[in-house]
């Protein structure tokens, strides 16, 4: 079964779908009537609609200029995609959203926010300054099909601090922050520094820690006993910043595809870089259960009794004003009278300074008082809904799959033939199907003598070698493992986990395509495809 295969699966898109349609559908019964009538998106953040449910996992990329994070999303999916350059001064300038699409083509920022299929839409309070400086990137691309990345501006550092951006840049990192699955944040290795607007980046983030992944890039650049000291530093800001009992975890690697340096921590970046993309590979699994908890987390907010304790304590007709001032002025002590009156625990209360800001522009006399009905609604979903629909959830985990392409897995460590193993005819686009192929034709014979030489010094047995003995050979062109991995795949023609001569030549070809700059067919193109293979898969398709 090939990996495109393995994502068509009717039954899980089926469970997907029914997960979706639940969730969608606990929201605008039992919740997004209480939203309305306290008017909890004047306070918080603007209700949900279709697509926020219905769109793919999110991943935000984030960090300083220079950090490495447009090379890191082409290294997730192994390509170009317009609009991107890469250098050591600022290059990005705008949000790109990076979704699929069957063409290629770019959607403006106000043209985005009016889409309803898209989870853009409320992006336009932020006005023509900020969607401007939006765009979407749509593109067919195998990775994104299964999610879609942000990539965002890199954030400024002290010597540039008093440049206006002419938006609330913080205050759309949280809008993002609050609707992706995961936040990805790159610090340069060479280039530690926290200026202020990475600080107020921190403030956008606090609340969702448990989305956030750091990644200590380019760090093949360095000695150990350098990293070691980089580590130490960033780990001690970090606490400073979020000032939590928990660490968060900092990943080591350098993300790119282009061959490492070779240093004594080679091993470590290769078992980091691992761990991160199969923490991006679950995304899709888990993306129903990342919905289910920031809709548990918008239910349990105490927004409800506040509202309706600051209508209760408001006077009828006189001294309104002076009386709404004093209240937002108490309004520490008015949180605490509610946790005591209704048993809510505090962490469901809102940012007290930021509830106050936003309370200053509102007409306390227009508040709704506490309505029963809808109070055991909220209940009902807490208490009912929610663990009726755990099992689905469940179901639908277990029937989703990892993402394919560079986040497929381990190189060879964990490989099983019989996932890879395919018809590269099949996989082709229409205009190159198995009868119209060359079968003249291999660009790869010209240098197949040198290629065999290789091949026959690594000790061939019964004409093959062996997967341990290939990886041997290729991990010494310090090419990083998920890139090798996808040379494998492509190698491997008959998928029988050893490669011949020919399918070893053709491996040799792509390494050092690869190791020139050139970037990796997505599936195996006709002019590669060795003329024995060639001849064999039509013979089958014929049979």
């Amino acid at each position: 079964m090939s990996i495109r295969r393995l994502w068509s699966n009717p039954k899980s898109l089926g469970d997907v779908n029914m997960v979706t349609e639940e969730l969608k559908n606990l929201y605008y019964k039992r919740l997004l009537p209480i939203e309305k009538y306290y008017s909890f998106h004047h306070f918080h953040s603007p209700s949900y609609e279709d697509a926020d449910f219905d769109n793919k996992p999110m991943v935000l990329v984030m960090g300083q200029y220079s950090a490495g994070k447009t090379t890191f999303i082409r290294y997730l999916i192994e390509q170009e995609f317009p609009g991107s350059r890469v250098g050591p001064e600022p290059t990005t300038d705008c949000f790109t959203a990076l979704m699929y699409g069957d063409t290629e083509r770019i959607i403006p920022g106000n043209a985005l926010t009016v889409d309803p299929k898209k989870p853009f839409r409320n992006l336009n309070i932020f006005g023509n300054s900020f969607l401007n400086r939006l765009q979407c990137v749509q593109m067919p691309n195998q990775v994104l099909e299964n999610i879609s990345i942000i990539d965002t501006p890199g954030i400024l550092t002290a010597s540039k601090r008093k440049l206006s951006r002419g938006y609330d840049f913080p205050a759309v990192l949280r809008w993002f922050a609050e609707r992706v699955d995961r936040i990805i944040l790159l610090f340069d290795s060479h280039k530690l520094e926290f200026s202020d607007e990475l600080t107020w980046a921190f403030g956008a983030l606090l609340g969702f820690e448990d989305k956030l992944r750091v990644v200590l890039n380019k760090a093949d650049r360095m000695d150990s006993q350098q990293l070691m000291r980089v580590y130490g530093a960033l780990m001690w800001s970090l606490g400073k910043v979020f000032r939590t009992p928990e660490i968060l975890r900092v990943y080591i690697g350098s993300f790119w595809s282009e061959p490492r340096q070779m240093c004594d921590h080679y091993q470590l970046i290769e078992l980091e870089e691992e761990d991160l993309l199969s923490d991006i590979r679950n995304l899709p699994r888990n993306a129903a259960v990342r919905k289910l908890n920031d809709l548990v987390k918008r239910a349990r907010l105490a927004h409800a009794h506040i509202i309706s304790y600051l209508k209760q304590e408001m006077p009828t007709i006189f001294c309104k004003e002076s009386k709404k001032h004093n209240l937002i002025y108490q309004l520490p002590v008015i949180f605490t009278k509610i946790q005591q009156r209704h048993q809510v625990p505090a962490g469901d209360f809102p940012d007290c300074t930021k509830m106050q800001e936003k309370l200053l522009g509102h007409d306390f006399s227009k508040f709704k008082a506490l309505k029963p009905a809808l109070m055991t609604s909220l209940d009902k979903l807490l208490t009912t809904d929610i663990a009726n629909r755990m099992p689905l959830l469940q179901q639908q985990e277990m029937s989703k799959k990892s993402l394919p392409s560079v986040l497929d897995g381990e190189f060879l460590g964990t490989f099983r033939p019989e996932h890879y193993r395919r018809d590269p005819f099949k996989e082709l686009p229409k205009d190159d199907e198995s009868s119209e192929i060359d079968l003249d034709g291999w660009v790869v014979e010209r240098y197949k003598p040198k290629y065999d030489e290789i091949f026959y010094n690594l000790s061939p047995s019964e004409g093959k070698l062996s997967g341990t003995k290939v990886k041997k050979w290729m991990i010494t062109t310090l090419l990083p493992n998920s890139v090798l991995a996808h040379i494998w795949r492509l190698s491997d023609i008959d998928g029988d986990g050893m490669l011949d001569n020919e399918e070893f030549a053709l491996a040799v070809h792509l390494i050092e395509g690869k190791l020139e700059g050139h970037w990796l067919p997505r599936q195996l193109p006709s002019h590669l495809v060795p003329p024995s293979k060639r001849l064999s898969t039509v013979a089958e398709a014929a049979i």
